[in-house]
């Protein structure tokens, strides 16, 4: 089973963004900041912050649901704000997106708020809600369930250190997955924590009996040349000891977000 975790930046880089994703044919794929906007046409919107300006894919969970027609796409927004089309205010979600092959059976799921709860009405100050998804699916290759988890942590403008904001956010994520997952199955946590390795996230984790493998195996780097700050950890990945792990990647190349992607092949 392949499994790949990715932040995708919004659609920034569309272009390379589809093709890629559409080649690795993961079976379960994770994203992080994922825009939808299924009441307009247009393909590019702009979201503006604070003398900021990032072009974004307006339909980019649509797109990606084309490029994988084998699998089972779903949406779920942290929160409904305004991107702009020139001057036009454009009501627009913003979120995680999962997308799992259509032959493996989803028997369980959770979704809930780890940060905060969900915003109707504008993406809202800084730091903003977060959610997470864990989804349970049988594996019928490998005879064996698996549990995987995927969030987008908060971002403090302050940085990456521990907050009591992100103890919680971390305690909440861990009762999300004890909902979805049995204790001795597979257990796959991924996403963009938005937190340095030090931090006491992997502690609340640990309990779980996980280990994070970018670290594990000697990473220290899950950003692309788009990203010019340092330090230069943002996105995780961590198994259980049940997850016989055959292969892991942090994907340098092709460029396709701000992140690299972290694919995983379990045994």
């Amino acid at each position: 089973m392949r499994i790949l975790s990715l932040n995708a930046w919004g659609g920034r880089l569309h272009e390379p963004l589809i093709p890629y994703l559409a080649s690795a044919n993961p079976d379960v794929l994770c994203l992080q900041e994922v825009v939808h906007t299924p009441l307009s046409d247009r393909a590019w919107l702009d979201y503006r912050d604070d003398g900021m300006q990032l072009p974004q894919r307006a339909n980019l969970f649509g797109e990606i649901a084309a490029a994988l027609p084998d699998h089972r796409a779903f949406f779920y927004p942290a929160a409904r704000g305004d991107l702009y089309d020139g001057d036009k205010l454009v009501p627009s979600e913003w979120g995680l997106a999962t997308f799992v092959r259509n032959d493996l059976a989803v028997i369980g799921q959770a979704q809930d708020f780890v940060h905060g709860e969900f915003s109707p009405d504008g993406f809202g100050e800084h730091p903003r809600s977060r959610n997470a998804h864990a989804v349970r699916v049988f594996d019928f290759e490998a005879g064996l369930p698996v549990t995987i988890a995927h969030t987008h942590g908060l971002r403090d403008v302050a940085g990456k250190q521990d907050t009591p904001a992100r103890e919680s956010q971390a305690v909440r994520l861990a009762e999300l997955i004890r909902h979805t997952w049995r204790e001795g199955e597979r257990l796959v946590v991924c996403g963009d924590f938005n937190v340095l390795p030090g931090s006491s996230t992997f502690d609340r984790l640990s309990e779980l009996g996980l280990t994070d493998l970018v670290t594990a195996r000697g990473h220290d780097d899950t950003r692309t040349s788009f990203y010019e700050k340092t330090p230069r950890f943002a996105d995780y990945m961590l198994v259980n000891d049940a997850a016989k792990v055959r292969d892991f990647q942090v994907v340098a190349e092709p460029e396709v977000s701000d992140h690299r992607a972290l694919l995983l092949e379990l045994g």
